[in-house]
């Protein structure tokens, strides 16, 4: 499903450059449960952003269903982003002047227009009463615990159906109690809709749960 080949990142300040990745590797199979850890500054949110399509590598492929995501507009690639990929992050990046279930819908909405919004709408609640917050509609983010707005998150990257989930250190602002079920969650999630999951975490126990382990040292992906 996703392929990195000989994936490079540099970043430059000022004259001196800084190597971040030097030449990553990696496949992912359809309806795996993968978790990259490292500690921080090692890359790993780098990497999961230029997985996704957010971030051009300064090297490299990345080949997702067969297409070479950096060789596509930025109209085509933001469609597919949109489309085929959900994405999770850390602080969570909700609408604080949107509802909970506003803010699942957005996603759908921005891909399908708002003459769906009927159809969205009855998606959004079948994902909120997935992910336990059917009871939490109307509320709106400054009103939910900080485990509670990463399920929101986690819902608004499903609304549109992705066919791979990237998570950006989504237990990195929660307690280990909110963490371990956010991680059962995206478990869950992958294992009754085969959605594919990509997770960063500097947390080895949580990343123990996936069914493969990478670990990036010095720029390098290892098994």
């Amino acid at each position: 499903m996703l392929e990195a080949k000989n994936v490079h990142k540099v970043y430059h300040t000022g004259s001196r450059q800084i190597p971040v990745l030097k030449g990553v590797n990696l496949k992912i199979e359809k309806g795996k449960f993968i978790a990259i850890v490292g500690p921080s500054g090692a890359g790993k949110s780098t990497l999961l952003h230029i997985l996704g399509g957010l971030d051009v590598p300064a090297q490299g492929q990345v080949i997702f269903a067969g297409e070479n995501l950096y060789a596509q507009s930025d109209a085509s690639l933001a469609k597919l982003r949109n489309r085929a990929m959900g994405f999770v992050f850390q602080f969570y990046h909700l609408l604080s002047e949107f509802t909970v279930l506003e803010n699942v819908c957005m996603p759908a909405l921005i891909n399908g227009g708002a003459q769906s919004f009927a159809g969205f709408y009855e998606a959004a609640l079948k994902i909120l009463a997935k992910v336990g917050l059917s009871q939490r509609l109307g509320h709106f983010p400054s009103e939910l615990s900080g485990g509670e707005r990463q399920r929101v998150a986690i819902a608004r990257a499903l609304i549109n159906n992705p066919a791979i989930l990237f998570c950006d250190e989504p237990t990195g602002n929660l307690d280990s109690q909110a963490g371990r079920g956010v991680v059962e969650l995206l478990r869950g999630i992958n294992q009754q809709e085969q959605t594919t999951v990509v997770l960063v975490t500097h947390n080895v126990e949580l990343a123990k749960t996936a069914d493969c382990m990478y670990q990036l040292k010095d720029g390098i992906l290892v098994n």
